[in-house]
């Protein structure tokens, strides 16, 4: 395969748009005599006449107006080449994946990754639901570069492998059937609940958010069913099969129909936490930077609406 120099083939397209070897070198900064060895070298590597003596001085052959119309080609996608990266090194290019829970990709993903498109195109997101366990696995064998989790359930801040970046305090409000006696009943509290029957997960995540708000109200909730996805838990509510509560960043799945009342609880209302996490140091780089700025901007605009 012919050797393309594209140092070479930069000195030959400038003696073209300059016409002469003295011009050339003035623009390039060389020496005349440097030009004609450099175009000389290429001349060999292609294996043909680049240059033809005209008086006093050259001109290029037909074979290497046709070797300059390639280059241009090549010279044009270095040119792109070189935008790319620069956007990529200032976090405006390139890909960045995140693993989020469930309720977390509609209610900041989503719009984190809107403004993202918006502001910076160039820069391809990633997302993957995962909860936390699966999440944290995926970020520590480099599989995503940020993951997303209730506070409870991320890496230790004294953990030296990730930097954590508090994003959302989310309320947790409690459905009820709407003929439910306490439906309408002022300044409700978790702890006038103590004797209902509760529908929450068997295991996992929601079944350690349910059961230790509870305690802390001062008291044991009484599992009277299971479910984990929110039209299961909702429509059981519905059918006065009991109460659950229902973190508010889940308001897009959270819609129950007619005969399910959400009520916001007083004075001891539980709230989980929604934290980032990369792994440490990268937070420093520009890419991951404008994407925990974009997730803090839609998790502001969340809790903003939250108290409207």
């Amino acid at each position: 395969m012919t050797e393309w120099d594209i140092k070479k083939l930069q000195i030959l397209r400038t003696l073209r748009d300059r016409g002469t070897v003295t011009a050339t070198a003035e623009a390039l900064l060389m020496t005349p005599s440097a030009v004609s060895q450099q175009l000389t070298n290429l001349a060999k590597q292609l294996g043909v006449r680049l240059l033809e003596a005209q008086g006093r001085r050259v001109r290029l052959t037909d074979a290497a107006h046709l070797v300059l119309r390639h280059a241009e080609a090549v010279f044009a996608q270095l040119e792109r080449a070189d935008a790319e990266l620069d956007g990529y090194l200032r976090g405006e290019a390139g890909q960045l994946r995140v693993a989020a829970f469930s309720t977390a990709v509609p209610a900041l993903v989503v719009p984190a990754v809107r403004q993202l498109r918006t502001a910076h195109p160039g820069l391809d997101i990633r997302v993957r639901e995962a909860e936390a366990a699966e999440a944290y696995e995926l970020l520590t064998a480099g599989e995503v570069d940020l993951a997303l989790s209730l506070a409870a359930h991320a890496p230790s801040v004294r953990d030296p492998k990730f930097s954590r970046v508090p994003l959302l305090a989310d309320p947790l409000d409690v459905a009820l059937p709407a003929g439910h006696p306490l439906a309408d009943a002022p300044g409700l509290r978790l702890a006038d609940l103590a004797a209902e029957p509760w529908i929450f997960g068997g295991s996992g995540p929601w079944s350690e958010i349910t059961t230790a708000a509870c305690e802390a109200a001062g008291f044991v909730p009484e599992q009277a069913h299971s479910a984990s996805g929110w039209t299961a838990i909702l429509a059981m509510v519905e059918a006065g099969m009991g109460i659950a509560l229902v973190p508010r960043m889940a308001s897009a799945e959270r819609r129950g129909g007619a005969g399910v009342v959400m009520r916001v609880l007083s004075a001891d209302q539980p709230r989980r936490h929604v934290v980032a996490a990369v792994r440490r140091g990268a937070e420093e780089g520009p890419a991951v930077a404008r994407v925990l700025a974009a997730l803090r901007q839609a998790a502001a605009a969340r809790e903003t609406v939250q108290q409207n």
